[in-house]
């Protein structure tokens, strides 16, 4: 694939199965866009073909990679049935990174999605000649800070969910809801497959004993789901969206850019040791 978009997002089929993960929390602020932003760019640095949908009609991913001049792009039309998503995705500057941006046409399909018989599962529709596809390794859903139709349908097409939680006093709280949103996807029968595959703890203040208590907290609650990575609160990460730039890219050696980097190795590592768990349990039973 070429960093400068001159080649078609196309290529030679994954030999991994394409997974979509919901980047979600109903609260703002936690880190969520960060989270979505930086680590699609660490997984294609691993060489894995990654695509971000921006589904908040705020389009802080979008704007986050430099693409926010863009009009009529965002999977608005693709929820409704008019036009494949395939058509709304474009390329990043960076190889191996694509983006399908979000604008302000989305906040009426809070409305419109709304009023379709299906409407959890529009977007479950919408990309599934992603999967059939198989073109990239992950599709993250950078979601919107709501409990709305957009966040909705990204739960119902999503394999699991990454929680980024803020290191601060609500966390577990924060937590409770999105274990219950997760009960009421499965239940509604939108999809019966939706779990929890990760949190991320993000704004990590190691100056404050709070911020440690907290994580210690999650992790006697959540075990194993918790990454071992923490993301810290740092000014540049703050920073890098205004510049239209990953941390990666605004500030490369950084603590900010490392704790990303590795929540990606970590990532694959955790994908990784679950593929090879599904590949050998048929052989188990055998």
């Amino acid at each position: 694939m070429s960093a400068n978009g001159t080649d078609s997002f196309h290529g030679e089929l994954a030999i991994r199965k394409m997974k979509i993960i919901a980047i979600a929390n109903q609260k703002g602020g936690v880190g969520k866009t960060t989270t979505a932003v930086n680590l699609g760019v660490a997984l294609a640095e691993q060489n894995r073909r990654i695509l971000i949908a921006d589904l908040d009609p705020q389009a802080n991913a979008t704007s986050s990679l430099g693409m926010q001049d863009l009009e009529g792009g965002s999977v608005y039309e693709a929820l409704l049935g008019e036009a494949p998503i395939t058509d709304r995705i474009l390329p990043t500057r960076m190889t191996g990174l694509f983006l399908v941006p979000a604008d302000l046409d989305l906040a009426g399909a809070e409305v419109e999605v709304a009023r379709m018989n299906d409407h959890l599962t529009r977007l479950a529709k919408a990309v599934s000649i992603l999967r059939a596809d198989e073109t990239f390794d992950y599709v993250l859903l950078d979601c919107p800070p709501s409990l709305g139709i957009l966040m909705t349908n990204a739960l119902a097409a999503a394999d699991e969910i990454l929680t980024p939680i803020q290191c601060e006093y609500f966390a577990l709280e924060g937590l409770v809801k999105i274990v219950r949103v997760v009960e009421q996807v499965r239940d509604s029968g939108a999809n019966d497959r939706l779990e929890i595959g990760g949190i991320v703890m993000t704004m990590f203040d190691g100056r404050t004993r709070l911020s440690g208590q907290v994580v210690a907290e999650v992790r006697t609650h959540f075990g194993e789901r918790v990454y071992d990575t923490i993301i810290p609160r740092t000014v540049r990460l703050s920073e890098a969206p205004s510049f239209g730039k990953s941390i990666q890219e605004y500030d490369p050696n950084g603590a900010g850019a490392a704790a990303y980097r590795a929540l990606g190795r970590e990532f694959v590592a955790r994908h990784t040791k679950q593929e090879q768990s599904l590949t050998k349990a048929p052989q188990a039973l055998s």
